[in-house]
């Protein structure tokens, strides 16, 4: 049975999406960067809610037609398509009412950004520090299946292989609302290579997804910003190149430390290091939000906290388990090989429910 009640805010809908349509090409606004890109954000969302309204309401009156044909039509073939258009037509309302509700509940306004990964070794010595080498390459595989460009910013590479820490910036469509889901404490069973008894060790590796500041959204003085330059360092300390291309940023009134040794070019270096200084003084102020947010829905929690265990690689049983949501899968190579669509699209799908619940829709 539709929902008829939801056609009632269709009306109101249309008139916004037409008035911000209409906003998003007046000069003033153009003008305006930091206000033009949230009513473009608007327009987008409204636009979804349109098509998906007018989609409804046509298969509403397909429903309708089709049953005053039923009660007006005698011949029996006509009668036979009605019944099974309606049928049809019913059978598709409760996706498309389903779709229309998680629309009309506003979306996180960082879902559609860039994002910044933060990969660090836990416990576990040299063993979390390969664990951590394995996670970069899970995410790396996964954005090239996704078709999104990942960079390395910073290195500190492990003792026996993998990383210390990584940090590395992703760029594409929508990237911080599927990696937000990785924040939080990974942790690693398996015999690890430098174990000669055979025995499975436990260790950890954390992981911090960021969205990514657009440059309105922070106000960056450079008087607050303290610049240093060095030499580029590899494993063991030796430099690299000889030319003073790596990059330190110190934010003053924060105390927020960046370093870029990524490119050759100290100018890129600083690039990258201003876009990774300008978001971690921005998630100062998003970490609030994940905070208030963080006891309200379980798959959140990572978000909010990150040293939250999240998730557990089990190699000796080939089994993945995600403690957020109870979710245990037997597919450990694929996962590890980029693969993490069934986990997120479960998470999403979870979130989703506790979002419409909230919402009371």
């Amino acid at each position: 049975m539709a929902d008829y009640s939801l056609m009632e805010k269709y009306e109101s809908i249309r008139y916004r999406f037409e008035e911000v349509g209409s906003q998003i090409t007046d000069p003033s606004v153009m003008g305006d960067m930091k206000r033009y890109v949230k009513l473009n954000q608007e327009y987008k969302r409204l636009e979804l809610l349109t098509t998906a309204f007018k989609d409804y309401k046509s298969t509403i009156d397909n429903i309708e037609s089709g049953k005053q044909m039923l009660a007006e039509e005698t011949d029996e073939d006509i009668r036979e398509m009605a019944r099974e258009e309606v049928e049809a037509s019913e059978a598709l309302i409760p996706e498309k009412e389903q779709n229309i509700k998680l629309l009309l509940i506003p979306a996180d306004p960082e879902d559609g950004k860039n994002a910044i990964l933060e990969i660090r070794a836990g416990t576990g010595g040299d063993e979390a520090s390969i664990f951590a080498g394995d996670l970069f390459r899970m995410y790396s595989k996964f954005c090239e299946r996704r078709g999104w460009r990942l960079e390395i910013t910073n290195t500190s590479e492990g003792t026996s292989g993998g990383f210390k820490e990584i940090v590395a910036t992703i760029t594409g469509e929508g990237v911080y609302g599927v990696m937000k889901y990785e924040s939080g404490v990974h942790r690693v069973q398996r015999v690890p290579q430098t174990e000669t008894q055979g025995r499975v060790h436990t260790s950890a590796a954390t992981v911090a997804v960021l969205p990514e500041a657009e440059e309105f959204d922070i106000d960056l003085r450079d008087s607050d910003i303290r610049k240093d330059t060095y030499c580029s360092s590899g494993p063991g300390g030796q430099s690299v190149n000889t030319t003073y291309s790596a990059i330190r940023l110190t934010h003053i009134p924060t105390g927020i430390v960046v370093t870029c040794q990524d490119q050759k070019s100290q100018i890129k270096n600083l690039a990258k290091a201003m876009i990774e200084l300008r978001t971690r003084i921005y998630n100062q102020e998003h970490q609030k939000y994940l905070d208030a947010i963080a006891s309200k829905r379980k798959t959140m929690v990572s978000t909010g906290d990150r040293s939250a265990k999240i998730r557990t690689y089990n190699w000796p049983q080939g089994r993945i388990t995600d403690h957020r949501i109870n979710l245990t899968i037997y597919n450990l190579q694929a996962v590890v090989g980029g693969d993490l669509d069934e986990i997120i699209d479960k998470l999403q799908v979870e979130e989703n429910a506790e979002r419409l619940k909230e919402a009371e829709i």
